[in-house]
């Protein structure tokens, strides 16, 4: 038997009862595990799928070629913010952009942590923390922007320009980049609530030009709405 600690990025009912799981491991970095039985009648543990929550796993060893199976599963840590519409809208969202950008990454402890301080972040009720996570990605995996004089991040070369390169890519949203990525504590960073949609745009057109294959996460529309 292998213990796993790993954060649930998603999950897909296999059958009547069975499930497979996306998750993001401290030892093993992106894992796909089958769990059998967890919708039945009598498991009280389906409760327990929920995006990111920390868990606990007891894998069984492989039989040829399958993927690995969950004897059982544990909660690590409790959090409130599932009950809480902002907070759970915001998992949501984090969740499905973790389980694409996520998909070939090894161990990671730095990233894994990362994702840990990002939870207590928003169990905190600070409802901005999910786009200067977005920028902590970027810097773990060592495609953030370069700081240096200018005043305009063009996001294709990841540099700052006297000249502004791209449309979303104004003064003000500009130095909030500025702001984020020069900040010992990257979520003290201040971001008015009539920019924080613009800001994740601009994220988003930053990744896109970063991050081989990314897509739109399909729960953009849903945290833009409940934001606004």
């Amino acid at each position: 038997m292998n213990l796993q600690n790993g954060f649930l990025l998603s999950f897909i009912k296999y059958g009547e009862n069975d499930a497979v799981l996306h998750c993001f491991t401290e030892e093993e970095g992106f894992q796909t595990y089958f769990i059998k039985g967890i919708y039945s009648k009598r498991n009280k543990k389906k409760a327990l799928l929920q995006p990111l929550s920390l868990l606990s796993f007891t894998i069984s060893p492989v039989k040829g070629n399958g993927i690995a199976s969950v004897s059982k599963i544990e909660l690590v840590k409790t959090h409130d913010m599932y009950m809480d519409i902002k907070a759970n809208t915001v998992i949501f969202f984090i969740s499905d952009f973790l389980n694409q950008v996520l998909r070939h990454e090894n161990k990671n402890p730095v990233l894994f942590f990362s994702i840990d301080e990002f939870i207590d972040e928003l169990n905190g009720k600070n409802y901005q923390c999910h786009l200067l996570f977005l920028i902590t990605v970027l810097k773990i995996q060592g495609v953030a922007p370069l700081i240096n004089d200018g005043q305009y991040l063009d996001p294709e070369t990841g540099t700052f320009s006297p000249a502004q390169a791209h449309h979303m890519f104004n003064e003000e949203i500009s130095a909030i980049w500025k702001t984020a990525l020069c900040s010992e504590n990257l979520y003290t960073t201040r971001i008015q609530n009539s920019l924080r949609k613009d800001f994740l745009d601009s994220l988003l057109v930053y990744y896109h030009y970063h991050i081989t294959d990314f897509k739109i996460p399909t729960s953009l529309e849903v945290i833009q709405q409940i934001f606004e």
